[in-house]
Formats: C-alpha cells, sequence, structure tokens
C-alpha cells in the first residue's frame, strides 16, 4: 500500500512539474516560484519529487501562481484519491480526537457486520469511559495533538449505541495481552474488564479471545476492522490506512478467519478474563 501512495505523490509531482514549466506567464523556475508563493526553494523541490503531500491549499496556490487555475480540481481529485487510503494521524489529529471519533461513527453507522481484531486495546465499541479516556491522552502526548479528550469520550461513548441496534453484530477477536496490558489504572481496568465478562452474554457480540500460549497459523500483527465485508480499515503509528479492494477486503477476512481458530469463547473467554481481574487485586 505505502508503495501505491508513494506512486501516486510521484505522479502529481509530476504534473505540479507541468504545471509550472507550462506557465502561460513563460517558464518558471523553482527559485522563482517559491519567492512568487513565500516557501522555501526545498518546499518546491519535495512537492515535484513526491517527498512531500501537498495540502489542498499548496494545490490551490500553486495552480493560481503558475497561471493554471483550472487544473485544481483536478489536482484536488488526485490528493483526495491516494489520501482516502492512507490518513495521516497529524493531519487528522490536527483538530483533536473527537472529529476522528465522528468518522468513525459515520463509517460503522453504515455497516451491519463489523469483523474485528485487536491486539493491542480493548475495542472501543466496548471501552468504558475511564479506559477511553487514559488511551486519548497517551495519545494526543504521543502525537502532540489537542486535548478534548472529553468529547473524544463522548463521541466514543456514543458510537457504542450500534452494539445495541437490532440486527448488528460485532465478531470481535482479542489477543490475550489486551486483557493485561496496563494503558490505565489498575482500577480502571479492572472496570473495564469487567465491562468486557458482561459483554460475552451479549447477543449482538460474539467474543473470543486468542490466548497467550495458543498454536497461532500467523502472527498476531496490527489491529484492522472489517466493515461488511467491503472496506477494512487497519492502522500504524503514523496514519490509518482505510483499504477497500476486493482482493485485499478478502485477505484481511482470511487472516480474521485463521485467528478465530486459535480463539476462545464463551466460558472459556471468560475465564481467560477473569484471570486477568484477579491479578489486579492480588
Amino acid at each position: 500500500m505505502s508503495t501505491d501512495y508513494q506512486r501516486a505523490r510521484e505522479d502529481l509531482g509530476r504534473r505540479l512539474r507541468e504545471l509550472r514549466s507550462e506557465s502561460p506567464n513563460g517558464r518558471l523556475t523553482g527559485i522563482s516560484l517559491a519567492r512568487q508563493l513565500g516557501w522555501p526553494q526545498s518546499k518546491i523541490s519535495k512537492l515535484e519529487n513526491g517527498r512531500q503531500t501537498p495540502t489542498a491549499e499548496d494545490l490551490r496556490a500553486w495552480v493560481d501562481a503558475t497561471g493554471h487555475p483550472e487544473a485544481y480540481e483536478e489536482l484536488h481529485g488526485r490528493l483526495q484519491g491516494f489520501e482516502s487510503h492512507i490518513r495521516s494521524w497529524r493531519r487528522q489529529l490536527a483538530k483533536g480526537h473527537r472529529p476522528v471519533q465522528e468518522t468513525w461513527s459515520t463509517v460503522t453507522d453504515g455497516a451491519r457486520e463489523l469483523h474485528v481484531w485487536d491486539s493491542f486495546l480493548v475495542n472501543g465499541l466496548l471501552q468504558t469511559p475511564d479506559y477511553a479516556r487514559a488511551v486519548f491522552e497517551h495519545y494526543s502526548t504521543l502525537q502532540n495533538s489537542p486535548r478534548d479528550t472529553e468529547d473524544a469520550v463522548r463521541a466514543r461513548m456514543k458510537r457504542q449505541e450500534w452494539l445495541y441496534r437490532s440486527g448488528n453484530r460485532l465478531h470481535l477477536l482479542l489477543w490475550e495481552g489486551v486483557l493485561r496490558a496496563q494503558v490505565c489504572s489498575p482500577d480502571v481496568l479492572a472496570a473495564q474488564l469487567d465491562r468486557l465478562t458482561g459483554a460475552v452474554g451479549m447477543d449482538t457480540v460474539r467474543l473470543g479471545i486468542v490466548p497467550l500460549n495458543a498454536a497461532l497459523r500467523v502472527p498476531p500483527a496490527n489491529a484492522f476492522w472489517i466493515f461488511d465485508d467491503r472496506l477494512v480499515i487497519t492502522e500504524d503509528w503514523h496514519a490509518e490506512l482505510w483499504l477497500d479492494d476486493a482482493d485485499t477486503v478478502a485477505l484481511y477476512r482470511r487472516v480474521w478467519d485463521t485467528l478465530y481458530e486459535s480463539a476462545v469463547f464463551g466460558v472459556d473467554a471468560q475465564r481467560l478474563i477473569t484471570v486477568a481481574r484477579r491479578t489486579l487485586t492480588a
């Protein structure tokens, strides 16, 4: 995916270079364009060589300065095309976590069936407010993003209404390490584990836990969501990936099905939660 993204960024850079070279007012050098826009010349070079992703504002300034205002829609369409798949945290979190949660609410509301693998945190649809609060605080610090923690928590709790709508179904697999990861205080984690225990009996939730000592046919790797077998969202430290081509979605579904074979459910899942819960009060 990163290769496709980089190729698209390089193609956009070549198009920017063409517009600069074909300015109706005469060929602009990179230095003269940088001076006209008030940018460092290095930014011109990075954009044209696909080493930096332009913003929509950058594209507007570029087409106006090079005398090609009619090219803006084309360029903006290209930008939206490859950024719709790779959504950097830096850009997404520019206004805090709440807008990200609202986007997630929209995409979740459009689905009836979710297949989810979580390898590092309790899934957001089952988080308690205190657990969610701790997670948002950690990520705000890491990403140096605006702290809108309470708004983000409220947005995440509202998203959980999806679980109580008739016909919806969450198929959730958790790595056992999630039950023990103290990303919050022990008392908050204890309450979160109690919440998970209650979720085992929900008719809209099928919760499986992959034990730490389970035989695995694939590595645990990153968490991911599958929405109605039409869209996958996964994430890394720098960005979310939104993947919607059929072959990729099918691959992630095979990974989920393979992890499912190593999971335990029902009473066995509750037992793992209970054991983890006891370690917090031992």
